[in-house]
């Protein structure tokens, strides 16, 4: 039955691995292409990528093309770190502007690792001072998360320890809690679900925890 279900749900979005497909082989055409009708083709077949999500999603297309169709290059996933801090067996959840919880992340600055990113976004959603210690799971998010984004996106969690600090009021979030495993608020599904955080407590009583991975 779950078989079933699930390949319900894949058929139900196929339209949508169809245009992240198109796009993927657009930019790749708009990055290595050399001739100017074939750029004119990738070009087009890029902008009809925006418009099909645009219809599906109703989305303006103006919007969809800002967030879907910006960048160059050869497309690869975007980087999101999300940090793991469990101390008396509670974890620390943020408060998102929308009211929802989750664990601090977002995504990887440039200019910095994947680790030091982890430790920047937990002071500057949570206000502490934390040391990124391990590696939990490397996820592929639209395997784990609802709703399927148009991209494709790499999400790291890191079990870390808080070294100091305490909140700070922030443009991102309006407040801090630990929460005990049995005892989840409700939580920015889309940023991390009730497994991803069960998974996080798994791996904190577990020295020998091997790394999880898509």
């Amino acid at each position: 039955m779950k078989l079933q279900q699930e390949n319900r749900m894949e058929n139900k979005d196929q339209w949508l691995n169809w245009v992240i497909e198109l796009q993927g082989l657009a930019q790749a055409g708009l990055t290595y292409g050399k001739d100017v009708f074939d750029l004119e083709r990738y070009t087009r077949i890029r902008e009809i990528a925006a418009e099909i999500l645009s219809m599906k999603s109703e989305i303006p297309v103006e919007t969809v093309k800002n967030l879907f169709c910006n960048e160059t290059g050869y497309q690869t996933p975007k980087l999101d770190t999300r940090a793991a801090i469990i101390e008396n067996d509670r974890i620390l959840l943020v408060r998102e502007q929308n009211g929802k919880w989750s664990l601090p992340g977002g995504w990887v600055d440039v200019d910095k690792s994947v680790g030091e990113n982890a430790v920047k976004e937990v002071l500057e959603e949570a206000g502490l001072r934390v040391t990124a210690d391990r590696i939990i799971a490397v996820q592929d998010r639209n395997r784990h998360n609802l709703p399927r984004y148009a991209y494709n996106i790499c999400k790291i969690f890191f079990l870390c320890t808080r070294t100091g600090g305490e909140f700070q009021a922030n443009a991102e979030t309006t407040e801090s809690r630990w929460y005990a495993e049995d005892e989840l608020p409700q939580l920015a599904e889309e940023k991390n679900n009730a497994e991803q955080i069960q998974m996080c407590f798994a791996a904190s009583r577990n020295p020998n925890w091997h790394i999880l991975f898509d």
